[in-house]
């Protein structure tokens, strides 16, 4: 059993098509047919179901895609160790990111490409059940994310600091005045939310259920951005992390009473994983711009 057989086999498998495969692979369509063919006969088992020109998986094919998958990835590891131990600091870094994030990460995007101009970096936003969707997967290295609790059987944490989810208005809004405000004062006021699937979101409708409150939402976006360029006009008010309002000067954070709404933020990585050494040198350099002791 050759690397190559199961390269060409994940390609086979992710793309449905032999011919598409081979193209994709710089090969010929022959030539993927046969070594698939020898895989088969290695293992003892058919792997793909051919109709006409299309393929697909059969039950051992998906069983042995995981592993093929894995076996892939764990190479790939062992060569990146390898240039990491050489100093070689080349390569790809792919981080993703929920946007609370983005006042920290940026900074980091600044100084990190100077000192490392070897590695390119890749930043993907989304949801925390995206993310970490992509990083099971192996198509991130690392995410940054926040959670109340953040235990997995699969992902390995680390907490970075603490931070509350408060309502933000603009200062031209007569709330701006208000030093703390109660979850019951919620229902007198219209507010723009995150969609649904953002974690912020998500643990803010559990406690606001808990609590039997039921606020007037009049907007719900997935654009933590334009929320805060509505707030910021002066009529509406938001929920949402107090980090993601860093940099914007015209908004006012009013802390909510209770501690039923702080949230954790966490570097997650695959489990058991070989971690790239540009990682750790990317998060030694987002720690410089964390709040002193990283609560």
């Amino acid at each position: 059993m050759e690397l190559r057989q199961l390269m060409y086999f994940v390609k086979a498998a992710e793309m449905a098509h032999f011919t598409e495969a081979a193209a994709a692979l710089y090969i010929t369509q022959s030539t993927l047919s046969q070594q698939i063919k020898q895989l088969e006969n290695e293992l003892g088992m058919l792997l793909f179901d051919r109709i006409g020109k299309h393929v697909h998986l059969t039950e051992a094919g998906g069983v042995f895609l995981l592993h093929a998958r894995q076996i892939l990835l764990d190479v790939e590891k062992g060569k990146q160790a390898v240039q990491d131990l050489q100093n070689m600091l080349s390569g790809e870094l792919r981080i993703g990111v929920t946007y609370a994030f983005t006042s920290f990460l940026l900074p980091a995007l600044t100084t990190f490409p100077m000192k490392y101009p070897g590695i390119k970096i890749y930043v993907e936003y989304g949801t925390t059940e995206q993310l970490e969707g992509k990083l099971r997967a192996s198509e991130l290295d690392l995410v940054l994310a926040f959670h109340q609790e953040a235990f997995y059987k699969d992902l390995e944490t680390r907490e970075l600091f603490r931070s509350r989810i408060v309502m933000a208005v603009s200062r031209k809004n007569k709330l701006a005045e208000l030093k703390k405000i109660s979850l019951q004062s919620l229902n007198n006021i219209d507010l723009i939310f995150a969609s649904r699937g953002f974690s912020a979101r998500d643990s803010l409708d559990e406690v606001l259920q808990r609590n039997k409150i039921q606020p007037a939402v009049r907007i719900e976006m997935n654009d933590v951005h334009s929320i805060l360029s509505l707030v910021e006009k002066g009529h509406w008010a938001t929920l949402l992390n107090e980090r993601a309002l860093l940099g914007w000067k015209n908004l006012v954070a009013i802390p909510i009473e209770g501690k039923e709404l702080q949230r954790r933020a966490y570097i997650i990585w695959q489990k058991g994983t070989y971690h790239k050494k540009a990682a750790d040198l990317f998060i030694k350099e987002l720690l410089k711009e964390l709040p002193q002791g990283g609560k």
